[in-house]
């Protein structure tokens, strides 16, 4: 089954927007390892990223003549009610063209302007300047970070959750095969760092012997525009389509797989699967054609019980991605 549509943590990071989760130098690692070829002359934007605090910012500044930067820039966001503490800072960073040593980040440092906010006009002229944005945006406020990068037409590369491809607009994105999933998650649960005054009181917090504090939260995927290799690996079906194991839904002329693995290889009309799908989509083994329209009015109206996909007179309670089998279809 795909993962249910609601996460505490995340809920709770959106309700209170508490919203700086630094993601783990590994993570990063593993899935940047995909695209390296494509960061050659480029100027890299983390417009989510305290530049003291971000491994984003590491990862760029240790990697920049590796990768063949051409300019880094991370821009650090503070309520303006906090200012008379510190300012907003951003970094600009053009290499020290030895690859001999990581950059200090206070020696790049200027005071920003404003708050920092990645929809201010300070941001926004940064954002222009920039070829690909790499970070982890607000979990709260990802439909509005999505649609900005799209309207700028930038590459990027984020993380969000799972349950963001129920999102219209991230939906869209996918269906037109204009965004997919990273390389690197697939499945479980992620470790992030979170500010000293987070609380913590949700199952799979810690603090290690330095004082640090962590969470770790369900469901994290990497999403982007940037192609990589593996995405075009075609799924292996080894399953044969027989009425009993896949059942027709009753409002809805589709057959119902609950895990993707069960993807029949004979089927060629239209099946309705996880979410998770996602994360072994081929484009040019499969066609994303909708996903349960109803669905949408559970994600922006989540208020109101809508219609559901139903099986044998009973709601489907998770979302579903129609698809079909383009190989079976060219025949």
């Amino acid at each position: 089954m795909a993962d249910k549509p609601s996460n505490k943590n995340l809920h709770k990071a959106g309700r209170a927007k508490k919203d700086e989760f630094y993601t783990q130098l590994a993570d990063i690692e593993k899935e940047l390892k995909h695209y390296k070829g494509q960061f050659r002359g480029k100027v890299v934007f983390c417009n989510c990223d305290d530049p003291k605090e971000s491994n984003f910012v590491k990862y760029f500044s240790m990697n920049f003549e590796h990768l063949g930067l051409k300019k880094l820039i991370a821009t650090h966001y503070k309520d303006a009610n906090l200012f008379t503490q510190e300012p907003p800072y951003k970094l600009e960073y053009s290499g020290d063209k030895n690859g001999n040593r990581m950059p200090d980040p206070n020696e790049f440092m200027t005071k920003m302007i404003g708050t920092g906010d990645f929809r201010s006009k300070e941001c926004i002229e940064l954002l222009r300047e920039a070829d690909i944005v790499v970070t982890n945006p607000p979990f709260s406020l990802f439909r509005e970070y999505l649609t900005q990068l799209v309207e700028y037409n930038k590459k990027f590369l984020i993380i969000g959750n799972v349950n963001a491809i129920t999102y219209k607009e991230c939906f869209k994105l996918i269906k037109d095969n204009k965004m997919w999933l990273g390389a690197s998650i697939h499945s479980g649960d992620r470790e992030f760092r979170v500010p000293n005054d987070y609380p913590l009181n949700a199952v799979g917090c810690r603090v290690d012997t330095g004082g640090n504090k962590y969470i770790r939260v369900k469901g994290i995927r990497w999403f982007t525009n940037m192609d990589y290799e593996e995405r075009h690996e075609k799924l292996v079906l080894y399953k044969k389509y027989t009425p009993k194991e896949y059942p027709i839904y009753d409002n809805y002329d589709a057959i119902n797989i609950d895990k993707t693995a069960d993807i029949p290889m004979d089927y060629s009309g239209i099946m309705g699967v996880p979410i998770t799908f996602l994360d072994k989509y081929t484009p040019e083994q499969f066609e994303v054609i909708d996903i349960n329209p109803h669905f949408f009015m559970f994600v922006e109206q989540g208020h109101q019980k809508p219609k559901q996909l139903k099986i044998a007179g009973r709601s489907d309670p998770y979302a579903r991605i129609l698809i079909k089998n383009k190989k079976i279809n060219q025949k």
